[in-house]
């Protein structure tokens, strides 16, 4: 019960817990002191280790352990403050008013400095100092759980710095039992705060003991000590944000010097942690205290207490009951499993089963399609949405003297055939793949393979290697990349058969076949003389090719030439030598009438065209032959000569 001093007759020198005030505020105010160097050295500590090793699991642990110890400062400093007060109360201090001369302020400004001040020391006195140090002790603890809370922290070996730690965490988790026991047998009457202060140790206490298993049991390979030495903050972070509150609260409550203040510092969250837990009885205890409500007299609760065990024995049956109902979606499968062997494959929709863990479903994928990198890069912040009005996205640059993140170097053969030497090329290749629609690919999808994309990665590697260690860079960028893609593909998924891993690949696609990054420019002055090199041969060889050609056409038209003209000869010398047989033999036949036809044929020839003058020699009698005056002819307009032939008798 509350003291109020100013009650007539309030006699507070016969009661014990005022009679051991100023004890009891030596010793809380000790602890006080040295619990709070040992927060200052922890988060010391965990700061300048999370500078050095922001992956280590020392500072999380070490900041958590430092917020346990802090709630539980907190609730040292909160009962100092009540000790304080029954102190006063024991001996007061009758205050010596001293009459001075207090001088107004003069100016304005002085005068609103003033007014501040006093109403500033007047909102601090209301608020009270227990109530701001409580507040300030939560958020700090808080402000610590929140730096260590980090649930990505990779496991590490800690070596002989963890045994060292562990051991001062238990040997200070002993030294806090042997205070915890001896606070929980303090008399109510002689010091009411020993109990909500025992409640705070155990706080601190189950903190240190989980931190001393995680420093203990912590490996490279074990994952659960990191994870347990990040969420061990969780209880003085709620024991924290409940001390918070009810600081806030506090400040709506009418406080009073002459009455005695109540422990701020006590945690409903705190009294929880007892064996067997009676959060029920704690929240009546609180009613009948504070309103004076007796649950007990109520017969509604007295029947929900006694109906809660079998309500929720049935509700819970019925919950086990509903775990055999399955639920698959359009876009998925699920393998039954009865009693760890798998039965059935269940396609979407409702399935009934034996409940968990009788019975099980493993889901797995119906049709989604996926798209599959031979190599991944690093990770990295995800990229915001080009617009479509925009320039082009990086990763849509194409250019060989641009680094892609998905392109793995390949050792090739060298297109030299002197010397045996390879080469290296970067490569994009993509596999689009899904799990096959068959019941036995889902089944061998599930059990067959752990990590389906690290296996399809690794086999499509090992192919690349065997595939490429025979292909030249020339040919991967020319004609051998046209059925590059399909023979990948088709030897991948010969080897996913093989391993019986229900993967169905459903096409290749080669993004990017192009020289390192770094060689880009290098390779495309030697391709560009060798495109030089290669046109200039092919010019050469055309030019032969035609003189060639030419002489070949010049060869051949003489020839038929003169072929034409022996013919022609041949040809002649036969007409003729035909001919002249048969005018012998038509001069034997004939004799003189051949020779005479032969001769007037050769006359008419020649005097075809000739102007004839035919003269009778009968003409002037017989002594009188004609006369021609050959002053009437002239020379003929033709350069040829014309042929005059005279009758055989005729007198020229």
């Amino acid at each position: 019960m509350q003291v109020d001093l100013d009650e007539e007759g309030a006699q507070v020198a016969g009661l014990p817990r005022f009679q051991q005030a100023v004890f009891q505020g030596r010793r809380l105010r000790q602890f006080a002191i040295g619990f709070g160097v040992l927060v200052a050295m922890g988060l010391v500590s965990g700061f300048f280790v999370g500078l050095f090793a922001p992956q280590s699991l020392w500072p999380s642990l070490l900041f958590n352990l430092s917020a346990a110890l802090l709630v539980w400062v907190a609730g040292l400093q909160s009962a100092w403050w009540v000790t304080q007060w029954r102190a006063r109360a024991m001996n007061p201090v009758v205050p010596v008013v001293v009459a001075e001369a207090v001088e107004s302020p003069v100016g304005w400004y002085e005068r609103l400095l003033d007014r501040l001040g006093q109403s500033g020391m007047h909102l601090f006195r209301q608020i009270g100092a227990p109530t701001l140090w409580l507040g300030g002790w939560a958020l700090l603890a808080l402000l610590c759980i929140e730096q260590a809370w980090n649930l990505g922290l990779p496991p590490a070996a800690l070596g002989l710095s963890a045994t060292v730690g562990a051991a001062l965490a238990l040997l200070l988790a002993f030294g806090l039992l042997v205070l915890e026991r001896h606070l929980a047998q303090e008399n109510p009457a002689q010091w009411p705060e020993a109990g909500a202060l025992s409640q705070l140790a155990r706080v601190a206490i189950i903190s240190l003991v989980l931190g001393a298993l995680c420093l203990l049991f912590g490996s490279e390979t074990s994952v659960w000590p990191v994870r347990l030495a990040v969420l061990i903050g969780l209880l003085p972070g709620l024991v924290a944000i409940e001390l918070l509150l009810r600081a806030v609260l506090s400040l709506f409550s009418p406080r009073r010097e002459q009455l005695e203040p109540a422990l701020l510092a006590r945690s409903f969250v705190a009294d929880m942690l007892r064996w067997p837990p009676q959060p029920l009885l704690a929240l009546q205890h609180e009613l009948h205290n504070r309103f004076g409500i007796d649950l007990r007299q109520i017969w509604a609760f007295t029947y929900m207490r006694r109906a809660f065990l079998p309500v929720l024995a049935v509700v819970g049956l019925v919950g086990w009951s509903l775990t055999g109902i399955h639920e698959i979606p359009l876009q998925g499968r699920g393998i039954y499993e009865r009693f760890g062997k798998p039965v059935a494959v269940f396609g979407p929709g409702l399935h009934a089963g034996l409940p968990w863990p009788l019975g099980r479903v493993l889901s797995v994928e119906n049709g989604v399609v996926h798209e599959l990198a031979t190599s991944v890069g690093e990770t990295a912040a995800p990229m915001q949405a080009d617009p479509a009005e925009g320039p082009a996205p990086i990763t849509a640059n194409r250019l060989w003297d641009a680094s892609h993140v998905n392109d793995k170097s390949q050792v090739i053969a060298s297109s030299r055939a002197d010397q045996q030497s390879f080469q290296i090329v970067n490569m994009d290749v993509r596999f689009v793949y899904r799990i096959g629609l068959s019941d036995q690919a889902a089944l061998a999808a599930t059990y067959n393979s752990a990590d389906v994309p690290t296996l399809i990665r690794s086999t499509a590697s090992r192919i690349l290697v065997h595939d490429f260690a025979s292909r030249t860079l020339d040919g991967l960028l020319g004609e051998d990349r046209v059925g590059l893609a399909e023979e990948i593909g088709r030897a991948v998924q010969a080897d996913l058969e093989k391993l019986g891993s229900g993967v169905e690949i459903l096409a290749t696609v080669v993004e990017a076949i192009h020289p390192p990054a770094g060689a880009a420019n290098a390779y495309h002055g030697v391709q560009a003389a060798q495109i030089g090199a290669q046109a200039l041969i092919a010019r050469e060889r055309g030019a032969a090719a035609e003189a060639t050609n030419q002489a070949q056409l010049q060869a051949s038209i003489a020839r038929d030439q003169a072929t034409a003209s022996a013919r022609e000869i041949h040809a002649g010398a036969q007409a003729a030598d035909l001919k002249f047989g048969a005018e012998k033999k038509a001069y034997a036949s004939a004799g003189q009438a051949f020779v005479l036809e032969q001769y007037l044929s050769q006359l008419s020839q020649g005097l075809a065209n000739a102007r004839l003058l035919v003269l009778d020699h009968r003409l002037g009698g017989s002594n009188n032959a004609p006369t021609i005056d050959l002053r009437t002819f002239t020379l003929p307009a033709d350069p040829a000569p014309s042929r005059q032939t005279a009758q055989p008798g005729a007198a020229h």
